[in-house]
């Protein structure tokens, strides 16, 4: 009996059977989209963040009261730091030698941008920071200039304005040197930003930003923020983190042999720490489907075994007329290989789909986990011979008189 003609036999007998074979396909396709659902969104999420760590450039260092991302709850002795504030950024400005660019970073306000009869939604973000903020976070002026350190000294009410915020208010109108009211005050504008997208949803386009001096004197000082200081050059990372770690503890008064009160990050630590998260998503998601396609497997070989039953005088028929223990065999093994990878195959397309839809909602581009595809194929392949070969073979040992005899 050749290849083609088992699986004409394996699919004839599964579609004779339509409600069995259809409760079988649907325990396998739930299993295999649990697996691939959570794999691929766990993907999509991976590679947005791979692609948005350019929101702080590479050889950027950030410096915060917490970690900005953390498995588990946060403990007392972090809860109860002390602030990180403007000062804390100016000293550390005056004190460090090799790393530079020292830029402070807080969102004062989350308010409305008015330009004449026209204004924004209220969600724009009022960000404080000096001149190295656009470089630390790799922004690009597309028309006008940067601050300047006097703009900073003297607290000036100048303001440089995401791409949102131009294509809102200034679709027809040069903004440079144009006045905008926020929260009541006045700003002039004196930079526009391109675009630079969004990150989870977003948008990182949606801002203006002010000297912080200005902040300082508009909403008050009394604050946590955190810090952006730049690497000379990309080799001298690990060093500047090191100068940076021993300013910091000399400006907080951290007592020698304690522990630091503070955090510093860059784009390597900030990876290895969402890899710990995806990897733990990975497993759960595995753990999950490897736990609903056992169940599957066992449905598999629970159906396969009744189909033994059912079928017993076509079995002893065939044996009559000269059909061996291998092409019995090769027969139900076929059938459940069949229907394994066809569940197997609407379960991963429906995951990928499904997993995708997390790309939609984030505004990134879909990821298709060709080695979670082929998981699942192989996967489906191996769960056909672990359940199949059981029935299989009791379908081969069976006595043909006694088959034929059978009601």
């Amino acid at each position: 009996m050749n290849i083609k003609e088992v699986f004409k036999q394996a699919f004839d007998s599964l579609w004779a059977n339509k409600l069995r074979s259809s409760l079988t396909l649907l325990a396998l396709v739930v299993g295999v989209f649990s697996v691939i659902v959570s794999t691929t969104a766990v993907a999509v999420l991976d590679n947005f963040f791979q692609n948005t760590m350019s929101v702080m450039g590479g050889d950027v260092i950030n410096v915060s009261k917490t970690p900005s991302v953390q498995m588990g709850g946060r403990a007392d002795n972090v809860r109860n730091r002390q602030d990180i504030t403007f000062e804390t950024a100016e000293r550390l400005q005056e004190m460090l030698r090799l790393a530079e660019n020292v830029s402070p970073d807080e969102t004062f306000d989350r308010t409305k941008v008015i330009y004449g009869d026209e204004e924004t939604d209220p969600t724009v973000r009022v960000v404080g920071s000096n001149q190295y903020y656009l470089d630390n976070n790799a922004y690009e002026l597309r028309d006008g200039r940067n601050f300047s350190s006097e703009d900073i000294q003297y607290g000036r009410l100048l303001a440089i304005i995401g791409h949102d915020i131009q294509q809102e208010l200034f679709q027809n109108v040069n903004p440079i040197g144009k006045n905008i009211r926020v929260a009541g005050q006045q700003y002039r504008i004196i930079g526009t930003l391109d675009e630079k997208g969004s990150v989870f949803g977003q948008s990182q386009d949606e801002f203006l930003l002010i000297p912080y001096t200005a902040g300082l004197m508009i909403y008050g000082g009394n604050r946590n923020i955190d810090i952006q200081v730049k690497a000379p050059a990309m080799d001298f990372i690990e060093t500047a983190m090191d100068e940076i770690t021993g300013v910091m503890r000399v400006i907080r008064k951290v007592a020698p042999g304690a522990e630091n009160d503070f955090e510093i990050e860059t784009n390597d630590s900030l990876s290895g720490t969402f890899d710990q998260f995806t990897f733990i998503l990975y497993a759960v998601g595995f753990v999950i489907g490897g736990i609903t396609l056992f169940g599957a497997g066992i449905g598999v070989m629970n159906i396969m075994l009744v189909s033994v039953s059912e079928r017993t005088r076509e079995i002893g028929l065939r044996k009559a007329v000269g059909a061996t223990k291998k092409a019995i065999v090769s027969q139900f093994l076929t059938e459940t290989i069949f229907i394994c990878q066809l569940g197997g195959l609407i379960g991963i397309v429906l995951g990928i789909l499904a997993g995708n839809g997390m790309a939609i909602w984030i505004e990134t581009e879909p990821v298709i986990p060709i080695w979670a595809v082929l998981t699942g194929f192989f996967g489906m392949f191996i769960i056909a011979l672990l359940f199949g070969v059981y029935p299989a073979y009791k379908a081969a040992r069976l006595d043909p008189i006694d088959s034929l005899r059978y009601e």
